[in-house]
């Protein structure tokens, strides 16, 4: 695939405004599927199962099925609905969305169309550098996700030179919400890190009404980013791309930026953009063409003539708004005040996305101090290095148990470093790594001692110098021994015994 052409980031917003818009789909975590009674795998009791064993006769397709609508689901998309502001619909109805693909077993999709259960929403999004935006909601809808294909045999994953492909269908009928934005116009040179605030303010959202894991990783929060260009001073919106299923917030603020840059160049040239979808490559930082992006009409929507329109009463809607959370925004301001975080700590935890794995961590037993520590520090350091979500390579409670074994003094921070790294690749739990790789703090004194004596019978001037007062002369001795324990000492204690020892 020939890289295309880009042009410089600042030069084409010299000549071009960016509008964007996003679409943000949620897999909401209820215990069964949209239309069916099928387990949810996006529910972290069914997160492991093998293929194709989440199923039911809804999710095949089969002749004579018929769905049923998940009462749970639309509680949930109301809740979602009400926490972007939006207006809910005294009447939604259910569509049939048209298209052939070979995880659509019924050769339609089940979605909303023009009577979406919620619309006319905004959602406060602040960013790294003190700007606030507010976007634009056009609707929020319900639909059902489609099964999964592995495509097997070719070097990229893709079906481009794949030999064969396999369906997993335990996917297909899983409740989603999906999120659409009116176009974003005005955010300039941010319109990028925008895209990347405004999906990790929506995964903040979701996770505090508790409808959603969110975990982008996983797939349970999926955005579409639409990019389009038009020349300074023009009215007429541009040509968009779509550029389809980011699973990073990392990624979606690059997809974007690149975006920009390869429609500028294109427009410099006079060239066109094609209205089309297109895919994120992750390894090289590009997107390359999927399919010419299909208008509504090419869908042929009419409404699903298997289900009755959702008709939520008044005092359901007044419900479910009374047990809202608290904004994030207002949130952001009181877990900062809670936690006793200076401005420029915070901003690390909020500017690295890691609020909601800092707040369950705490929630897990850390201390704030540790808990923003080792997210916005070590974790980030390797999630940087590897091009990664920090997010993707630990959760909160194994944060929180490996800042429990440093409290309790089984580990050191720098022993604590060697264990995330067995977390990050998958090696188990703190304390289970801690015992496969001997990695526990040696507690026992006499062992200590008896490094410590090694260390001064090698270094024998070392102990006159301390007993003259040059305690500083104790480093010597401090590192000796914390090298002979392979590390596994605590230095402070070291210290200590080093001192106890020139006194005797």
């Amino acid at each position: 695939m020939a890289r295309a052409e880009l042009m410089d980031f600042d030069a084409a917003l010299e000549r071009f405004e960016p509008v964007i818009g996003l679409e943000v789909h949620v897999e909401l975590n209820t215990k069964t599927k949209m239309f069916s009674a099928a387990p949810n795998p996006a529910n972290a009791e069914f997160h492991i199962a093998d293929p194709n064993t989440l199923i039911t006769p809804v999710c095949l397709g089969l002749p004579g099925s018929l769905p049923v609508v998940n009462g749970q689901a639309v509680r949930y998309s109301i809740s979602l609905g009400l926490a972007l502001g939006c207006e809910i619909a005294p009447s939604s109805r259910f569509a049939r969305k048209n298209y052939f693909y070979p995880d659509l077993a019924k050769n339609y999709q089940i979605s909303q169309y023009d009577e979406p259960i919620a619309f006319d929403g905004s959602v406060e999004v602040e960013l790294e550098n003190g700007r606030s935006f507010t976007v634009p909601i056009e609707r929020a809808h319900m639909e059902e996700d489609a099964g999964k294909l592995t495509h097997v045999g070719g070097s990229t994953g893709r079906i481009q030179g794949a030999e064969y492909s396999l369906v997993d269908y335990n996917r297909a009928g899983v409740p989603l919400v999906e999120i659409v934005t009116r176009p974003i116009i005005g955010a300039e040179a941010d319109a990028p890190a925008l895209a990347r605030a405004y999906v990790a303010t929506i995964r903040d959202i979701v996770r505090s009404l508790g409808i959603s894991e969110a975990r982008m990783e996983r797939g349970n929060l999926r955005c579409d980013a639409n990019v389009s260009l038009r020349p300074r001073g023009q009215e007429k919106l541009g040509t968009r791309t779509e550029t389809k299923n980011v699973n990073s917030m990392r990624s979606v603020e690059r997809a974007v930026r690149y975006e920009i840059q390869r429609q500028a160049a294109i427009l410099a040239k006079g060239g066109a953009i094609i209205q089309e979808t297109r895919h994120w490559h992750e390894d090289t930082g590009t997107t390359s063409a999927g399919r010419p992006k299909s208008d509504a009409d090419d869908y042929r929507y009419f409404p699903e003539p298997d289900l009755l329109p959702v008709v939520p009463t008044r005092e359901l809607i007044e419900e479910l708004r009374a047990s809202l959370p608290e904004p994030p925004a207002a949130r952001r301001r009181r877990l900062k005040d809670e936690w006793g975080f200076t401005d420029l700590e915070f901003k690390d935890v909020v500017n690295g996305g890691l609020l909601a794995e800092v707040t369950e961590t705490i929630a897990a037993g850390a201390s704030p101090a540790a808990a923003r520590k080792w997210w916005t520090g070590e974790l980030t350091r390797v999630a940087n290095a590897e091009g990664r979500d920090a997010a993707e390579l630990a959760t909160p409670a194994q944060v929180a148990e490996l800042a429990a074994l440093i409290e309790s003094g089984v580990l050191t921070d720098r022993l604590a470093r060697q264990v995330l790294e067995g977390v990050a690749v998958g090696e188990g739990s703190p304390q289970q790594i801690v015992d496969a790789r001997g990695l526990a703090v040696v507690s026992d004194d006499g062992a200590l001692i008896s490094a410590i004596d090694d260390a001064l019978a090698s270094q024998p001037d070392v102990l006159a110098k301390i007993r003259d007062g040059k305690v500083q002369a104790a480093g010597a001795v401090i590192g000796a021994v914390m090298k002979a324990m392979h590390g596994k000492a605590d230095a402070a204690r070291v210290r200590e015994l080093v001192l106890e020892r020139a006194q005797s």
